[in-house]
């Protein structure tokens, strides 16, 4: 029971992921649309927004032209530029923007995987994932990690709740601060997510642990329960419940719907801190954008 109501009293930090929902779309999105986009986003006060990544072109064509759109980003003191990279190359591009706060690193737990997203093996992305944390403590980002393939994975590698939580242990070993647990194929099941958050919260306090769930409409509000029952605070989400990775493609698998998470606090009489009247012109936005 304390455990329960130590769990349930915080507020919550949404982190919105244009970036995954864009990555993936089958149509190129103008640079001025992404402009027009993200300052809507920017508008509503999320706390984190997952804007662009700084990868190879030919891996996600769609994000091209992340660099032409920071100057034109209107920020403002409450919401901080996460940008997702894939290596220590990537990294170094991205740390020279004083815009962006946090680097966004996929971390699979899922050998197969983690060589088809990054074209590199676990061993030699735990060197990068040093290499990058290095390089945003000299320049004052963050790290942000996300442990993909977190609750399983459809290639037959081995995988346990134990096992992801194992490697969560590895990297709060190197400094880093925070860390989401990201059901990169939707197959998080509410026991298992119970499990993994509650060790991690109660074991890695000065960690923030985030979840970045992919789900079918069905499922969603079974695993946000589960994990913030478990002591979850920060969550990824995507308005329209656009995306999911195309490296593992599955059309019925998106990010959870922004608008659900907000729908979901307010029946849960959750206070958040966001504009509604620009998160409805956002939506609109997504709407015209995302069809």
């Amino acid at each position: 029971m304390y455990l329960h109501f130590y769990f349930m009293q915080q507020r919550i930090s949404m982190v919105e992921c244009p970036r995954d929902a864009m990555q993936g779309w089958k149509t190129f999105i103008p640079t001025e649309r992404k402009v027009a986009y993200l300052n809507a986003l920017l508008k509503v006060g999320f706390d984190v927004l997952d804007f662009g990544s700084f990868v190879s072109a030919k891996a996600i064509p769609q994000l091209a032209d992340t660099k032409d759109v920071i100057p034109h980003l209107q920020l403002n003191d409450k919401t901080k530029l996460l940008a997702i990279v894939a290596n220590t190359r990537g990294a170094e591009g991205a740390v020279v923007y004083d815009e962006i706060s946090y680097l966004g690193f996929p971390f699979s737990i899922s050998e197969t995987f983690q060589m088809k997203n990054t074209n590199k093996t676990i061993a030699e992305s735990l060197v990068q994932v040093e290499e990058i944390q290095n390089l945003c403590v000299k320049n004052g980002k963050e790290l942000v990690v996300y442990i993909s393939m977190g609750f399983g994975n459809p290639y037959g590698d081995e995988y346990s709740a134990d096992i992801a939580i194992k490697w969560v242990d590895r990297l709060a070993k190197l400094g880093i601060k925070t860390i989401a647990m990201s059901d990169t194929v939707g197959v998080a099941k509410p026991d298992n997510i119970e499990y993994i958050f509650k060790s991690l919260v109660l074991e890695f306090k000065d960690i923030s642990i985030g979840a970045h769930f992919h789900s079918t409409i069905q499922t969603w509000e079974e695993k946000l329960q589960a994990a913030y029952d478990s002591g979850c605070v920060r969550y990824d989400s995507a308005m329209k419940g656009i995306g999911g990775c195309p490296m593992a493609k599955d059309e019925l698998v998106g990010n959870i719907a922004t608008e659900n998470v907000i729908d979901w606090c307010d029946r849960k009489g959750m206070t958040l801190n966001i504009d509604r009247e620009a998160f409805k012109d956002a939506m609109l936005m997504a709407s015209q954008i995302f069809m």
